[in-house]
């Protein structure tokens, strides 16, 4: 049983309140907390009979951008004691921060910054989503599992193989359904596995006859047991369109298998331009356009991403009348140039292979420079819903029109998003551009994700926002918040915009 397993199993909501125990009101469980301890989440605690966040609120610098912490730990009441390399470009972000729950409370920070002359207002806390999961793109060309394939986790299903794109395959994991609508095994694990997902750290799934594949954002996949190390540079067509001129003079024919669309240089539009010969070659499979063929082999783990190990398999009789003969050359590619062989056809035009020649190093080794490299990516997605917009606003309504119409920004510990058109606010973010560890959950189960909304201040003040609490970066340095937690300093990653700067570009029309 995991960790956050066994915390599920020894707490009792239920529990009657004993006098050396508080109840924490940051969630719906309402834990009861003894002194020196902390809640199911791990995320609250006693500390001396007060409810504490127990994660540090966390405040970026955009001038160091280098993750790290550049400013110690600061407790409630003690002076802030130092200032973040460019007091100008601070952002107060939601990670421990704190929640709005109960939902008729405002969000916990609500601050105010002055930026290029302009008052901007930033809204700040920790969301609980139960309308939330992953989307994970993993760079393979290799067969995981089926669309629609149940993916699942510690044995309990998480998720489904989706739409495989370009190079990758993709996996849709979590909502609300695998979060609270199975079993409590299923719920637990499909929490579990989203946390540590969106945390940056290595998970382990299995794909209903499929692969088990270990996932962890940033880095390789590693399917069964082997860690890939390239996406395909394209399809087998595409790399007969790349890489004709580079065969040309080299050799009579070339092959790039693929899963998906098979390419022969001899048949291909590109080959044609070139003047290439025709060599009389027959491939197995449903031709498509001339020098494209489709389901050349099933899915699999092997060249190009299909289940063929010996390539031969798919070539058919030459035909000596359409220009096969002795001594013509051969090349077969797969779409990472990983797998590559050289052939000659012999007195019966049956391919025989030949030490792979010198002259050909160069094509290949070509194919491998123009691939890119295997890497696991891990979107969270999430639904904005009534608690969040009820802490920033009175009249909720009013922020989702507000971040449709583009006048409010949405970040996710300081990190863009993309927000999905339609109703609603339904959020998107690479955990990447997250600082790390920025996730946490309740045993309900749910996420809780850092979520911060920017926006002018008249603007805030109109769709009817909480302005008797706003509050300077300053303040909020010098004093904290309700949840007494201590405040750090830290370098933004790099590469995040500065949140209030973008927004006002925004607001200003600027591209």
């Amino acid at each position: 049983m995991s960790e956050l397993a066994e915390r599920f199993e020894t707490h009792d909501p239920g529990e009657k309140q004993v006098a050396e125990k508080i109840r924490c009101d940051a969630c719906p469980v309402m834990c009861y907390i003894a002194e020196g301890r902390t809640g199911a989440c791990d995320r609250y605690g006693n500390v001396g009979g007060r409810i504490v966040r127990m994660d540090p609120l966390t405040i970026l610098d955009h001038a160091a951008e280098t993750g790290g912490a550049v400013v110690p730990f600061v407790a409630e009441g003690e002076a802030w004691g130092g200032e973040l390399v460019n007091t100008g470009r601070r952002f107060v972000t939601a990670i421990g921060a704190g929640t709005t729950y109960p939902d008729y409370k405002p969000a916990p920070f609500i601050v105010s910054q002055e930026v290029e002359g302009v008052d901007l207002v930033t809204v700040v806390t920790e969301g609980i989503f139960s309308y939330c999961g992953v989307k994970v793109k993993i760079d393979t060309d290799r067969h995981i599992g089926d669309e629609t394939a149940t993916v699942r986790s510690e044995g309990e299903a998480i998720g489904h193989v989706t739409t495989g794109e370009y190079g990758s395959q993709m996996l849709s994991l979590g909502g609300v359904h695998h979060l609270t609508g199975g079993s409590k095994a299923e719920g637990r694990a499909t929490c579990d596995a989203l946390l540590n997902l969106c945390n940056r750290k290595p998970v382990e799934l299995a794909i209903d006859g499929g692969a088990t594949i270990i996932v962890e954002a940033g880095k390789a996949p590693v399917i069964d047991g082997k860690a890939e190390h390239r996406m395909r540079v394209g399809c087998g067509s595409a790399t007969i369109g790349m890489f004709a001129t580079q065969w040309r003079g080299l050799v009579d024919e070339v092959v790039v298998v693929d899963d998906h669309i098979t390419g022969v240089v001899s048949e291909h539009q590109a080959g044609k331009v070139l003047g290439w010969q025709d060599t009389g070659i027959k491939i197995i499979g449903r031709r498509s356009t001339p020098g494209r063929y489709f389901k050349v082999s099933e899915p699999g783990l092997g060249w190009g991403g299909t289940t063929i190990s010996d390539p031969l398999s798919i070539l058919g009789d030459w035909n000596p009348k359409k220009g096969a003969r002795p001594g013509l050359s051969l090349l077969m590619v797969s779409t990472t140039g990983e797998q590559f062989a050289y052939y000659e056809l012999d007195d019966q035009l049956k391919p025989v292979e030949k030490p792979f020649p010198e002259r050909l190093q160069k094509s290949v080794g070509l194919i491998e420079d123009n691939c890119e490299p295997a890497l696991c990516t891990v979107l969270f997605i999430g639904g904005a819903g009534g608690s969040l917009r009820a802490g920033v606003t009175e009249n909720p309504v009013n922020l989702t029109r507000s971040v449709q119409g583009l006048k409010t920004y949405v970040t996710v510990g300081g990190a863009p998003v993309y927000v999905w058109p339609g109703g609603g606010i339904t959020l998107m973010v690479d955990v990447t551009r997250v600082p790390e560890g920025a996730f946490g959950y309740v045993p309900t189960p749910a996420l809780v994700a850092p979520i911060e909304f920017t926006m002018r201040r008249d603007d805030y003040v109109r769709l009817g926002g909480y302005e008797s609490e706003i509050r300077s970066v300053e303040d909020i340095l010098a004093k904290g918040g309700e949840y007494l937690n201590p405040r750090r300093g830290a370098g933004a990653p790099a590469g995040n915009p500065w949140p209030p700067l973008a927004q006002l570009r925004r607001a200003n029309g600027a591209k």
